[in-house]
């Protein structure tokens, strides 16, 4: 009876746990009420009108928060996922990362042309189907980033931590528990936040969808603040970003600030940190009895059974493959089974990729030639964009990743800046320019910067607070400073991270393009000439042809600059600068 007692938290029952109480079953409820909207019926005949009256947007805002979470869960799936095959497969590997970069070239407009249609035939006469062509345009721009930075979290193990787990002989999923999402979870939660908030980025036009001649509004602060924008209603523009404002930061207070104190018990060091992220609402979580309950009556009996089944599933798959390796005909069977599905899936791209040819070829020669010099205009610009981020995020990101005091505060805020679409301020950027007669082809620069400069910081944050302890103390020891100190800790140290994070912002900046490079104001339009505002115009305008063939050609650039620029810095980055 006293072994049992003994786990029984002292502290005693009261108005905390009241509030953690209070807060989850409110929290249950608006998910089911939010989700009941999700489900109505609907026809493009009958389509919902969106109002913008500021009384109406808590409830705008419910609904963009319920579609953001969707699709951040399934990113996070597709992320852990999607990276350990690619991380552990040579063979898969070659396949997998050529795609995610080009699947991270394609704009959220190319996305949502192709998967309206599906969806709503899916789903006919119901909003569920518009609804999950938005989540999964919303999931197309956070996912990529995710699993970039774990993929090469994977890839940058140290060898003592593959040599470990090759000594106590653990299984598949005893290595990807308890090794791979340990040390890549930094990184992982670092890069969630910001591909949450390139998912706001996205927010208008998953939700205000204008493809194919058809426009479709779905109730969402996007769609809120692309109606205000209709009719020039600048007062409720600024409730829409005041709103916008009060989101970020209850998402980032109530839910991001305390995975990243969770997070810093994976950091590798062998001395303990001076200073540690606090968080007031971790801090509640803790003291809550009623959170301990769960946790020792549901959560950890729910771990433990899914742990159990999976190791169980790992260790009958393990002992399957030993056997099929031992005989030989079985193994001759099952890599003909590989081949087969290989074929089939060949076969299934080659036939895609012959009609998107076919397509691209009705656009002409001369057509085709304009839309790769549009890409080389967008290229200087993404160019551009790159640079300049990387001079001013880096040295800020590092002051503020190195000091847990600096990022207490300056977190809020760079989560702020970071996640709020940057789109939103466009109406009064494009006022700006058109009062100032600016230059758009040089204006559309700072837009494009807007969106994508903070997954360089993020990054860049990630790879400062993931510098052990002790290396940092052994900096001190051997008197490094200035120059000194960047050169020899700390470049080194966040190298693999800021080339992580240029290579997402490279792939965001070219997808940003597609809203940077045109920008509306009433009747007024701000164009600059580039691949991006061809896109938009073309998509706009149902123009499949030219749909296909500006997506081939951003594609095409995107994969070649990685090809040729950015995997080779990465390469250096994993076999000279990573943690051993």
């Amino acid at each position: 009876m006293a072994v049992f007692t003994s786990h029984i938290p002292t502290r005693r029952f009261g108005l905390i746990d009241i509030l953690v109480i209070a807060f989850v079953f409110a929290l249950l409820f608006s998910v089911l009420h939010l989700g009941a909207g999700m489900i109505i019926p609907f026809s493009p005949e009958n389509q919902i009108e969106i109002s913008t009256d500021p009384a109406d947007l808590p409830y705008y805002a419910g609904r963009s928060l319920l579609r953001m979470f969707i699709a951040y869960g399934a990113s996070l799936l597709f992320t852990l996922i999607y990276g350990s095959i690619a991380a552990k497969s040579r063979t898969a590997e070659k396949v997998l990362i050529p795609l995610l970069d080009i699947l991270q070239s394609v704009p959220v407009l190319g996305f949502l042309s192709v998967t309206i249609t599906m969806f709503m035939g899916l789903f006919p006469n119901s909003l569920l189907g518009v609804e999950l062509a938005a989540i999964f345009a919303i999931f197309t721009g956070q996912c990529w980033n995710m699993t970039f930075s774990f993929y090469h979290s994977l890839t940058t193990l140290p060898q003592d931590l593959n040599e470990a787990a090759a000594v106590l002989r653990l299984n598949w999923w005893q290595r990807f528990i308890r090794l791979e999402v340990p040390f890549a979870m930094i990184g992982l939660v670092w890069n969630s936040m910001m591909s949450f908030g390139g998912g706001w980025f996205f927010l208008a036009a998953s939700e205000a969808i204008t493809v194919l001649n058809e426009s479709i509004r779905l109730p969402g602060v996007g769609s809120f603040m692309a109606a205000a924008v209709e009719e020039g209603n600048m007062p409720a523009v600024g409730y829409a970003i005041l709103t916008m404002i009060v989101m970020i930061v209850l998402v980032d207070q109530l839910f991001w600030r305390p995975i990243v104190v969770w997070s810093q018990k994976f950091k590798m060091e062998r001395t303990e940190a001076i200073e540690v992220p606090t968080s007031f609402v971790y801090a509640i979580l803790q003291r809550a009895v009623f959170v301990t309950w769960m946790q020792k009556y549901f959560f950890r009996p729910v771990a433990k059974a899914v742990y159990g089944a999976f190791n169980l599933g790992a260790r009958v798959t393990g002992h399957t493959a030993a056997q099929l390796e031992s005989i030989t005909p079985l193994s001759y069977l099952t890599a003909a089974i590989k081949w087969v599905l290989f074929s089939v899936i060949l076969y299934y791209v080659s036939q895609q990729a012959y009609q998107g040819c076919r397509m691209i070829a009705s656009v002409g020669l001369d057509t085709l030639v304009e839309i790769i010099t549009f890409g080389f205009y967008t290229l200087g610009r993404v160019m551009a964009a790159s640079l300049i981020g990387v001079l001013w995020t880096v040295p800020v990101g590092v002051l503020i990743g190195t000091s847990p005091r600096l990022s207490k505060f300056f977190q809020p805020i760079v989560q702020v800046a970071a996640s709020f679409p940057a789109n939103m301020i466009y109406p009064f950027v494009a006022v700006f320019y058109l009062k100032h007669s600016v230059n758009f082809e040089l204006g559309s620069i700072p837009l494009m910067m807007l969106g994508t400069q903070w997954y360089i910081l993020f990054n860049v944050i990630a790879g400062a607070m993931a510098i052990p302890n002790d290396l940092k103390e052994a900096a001190t020891v051997f008197k490094l400073s200035g120059w000194q100190k960047w050169r020899k800790l700390i470049l080194p140290a966040i190298f693999p991270y800021l080339i992580t994070g240029c290579i997402t912002a490279s792939g965001g900046a070219w997808n940003a393009s597609i809203v940077s490079e045109l920008v509306t104001w009433k009747e007024d339009q701000l164009n600059a000439t580039g691949l991006g505002n061809f896109i938009s115009q073309v998509t706009a305008a149902g123009d499949w042809p030219g749909i296909i063939g500006g997506i081939a050609v951003m594609c095409a650039f995107v994969v070649i600059i990685n090809r040729l620029f950015w995997r080779r810095l990465y390469q250096l980055a994993e076999t000279k600068y990573h943690l051993n």
